[in-house]
């Protein structure tokens, strides 16, 4: 039964059991499968999902993890974060399953790997950095070039003046096409004696910790008494979460930079649990 599961882990119980009783001589039904796999120490979750990472890109990530790896929290500390994220108003549960044990669920036969997508919902661009949130700006349609090169000017330039006036200061964005357009990259080079915008490896979310303020976001949302019934209401609960994050859950995360670079260099470049 281990080498079925081994062979198929999203296989149902009823395949499982079918399966096994193939060739036998005495079957049993999906109580004894269940029980059996129990107590062999599977359980039926949710695979854990990861960015499906190319090998080009799992060098990239390696090398950012050395040559980062000897950075204090302190280095950390100048370092602004920002993404984009889209909040929809009915969640999909995610309707695969795998069969694993307790402490497999970074086995790479129980991982599901993610793209990006579009959706409906309300979209958001936020940063923030050690030292406080920024801000959190709705964004009405696909962000392009253009509305980037706002966010850019009217947000990102104010922070980093602000909290790093000696020009220390480190700005982190993904690879997003948006992000790497000229007239973003002439923008940023204009203002390079300001601050530096860090050079960011591709596919690599588990990096940025404001993923996880992301996912305080999406919690919060799950549990309020009242749910959004428009993307109106959404958004505003979205604004509200967001202004209500304590300082130390996104200075924990921050703190957790040194971590996240081991887990890279451990997996020589693939997936961590971040």
């Amino acid at each position: 039964m281990g080498r079925l599961i081994q062979a198929d882990r999203r296989a149902t119980l009823t395949e499982i059991t079918t399966r096994y009783n193939r060739g036998m001589q005495q079957s049993i039904c999906e109580a004894t499968t269940r029980t059996t796999l129990r107590r062999m120490g599977y359980n039926s979750r949710r695979p854990h999902r990861v960015p499906l990472i190319s090998t080009t890109n799992r060098k990239k990530r390696l090398q950012f993890a050395r040559a980062h790896q000897n950075w204090t929290v302190e280095d950390w500390k100048n370092v602004a974060w920002s993404d984009e994220s889209r909040f929809l108003l009915r969640h999909s549960d995610g309707r695969v399953r795998i069969w694993r044990k307790q402490n497999e669920n970074m086995d790479p036969s129980c991982l599901v790997t993610t793209v990006q997508a579009g959706g409906g919902g309300v979209m958001v661009w936020g940063m923030f950095s050690w030292h406080t949130l920024g801000p959190l700006v709705p964004i009405g349609h696909r962000l392009n070039a253009m509305a980037y090169l706002s966010i850019v000017s009217d947000h990102v330039h104010p922070f980093m003046t602000t909290m790093y006036p000696s020009s220390d200061g480190y700005f982190q964005q993904d690879n997003a096409p948006c992000h790497k357009a000229r007239i973003i990259s002439n923008w940023f080079l204009e203002h390079d004696n300001e601050f530096t915008v860090l050079k960011w490896p591709p596919q690599s979310p588990d990096l940025n910790p404001i993923e996880h303020l992301w996912d305080v976001v999406e919690r919060e949302l799950r549990v309020l008494d009242v749910h959004p019934t428009n993307l109106h209401q959404l958004q505003d609960a979205i604004l509200s979460i967001w202004a209500n994050i304590s300082k130390e859950c996104f200075q924990h995360l921050v703190e957790s930079m040194a971590r996240r670079l081991k887990a890279v260099l451990k997996a020589k470049g693939g997936q961590t649990q971040y």
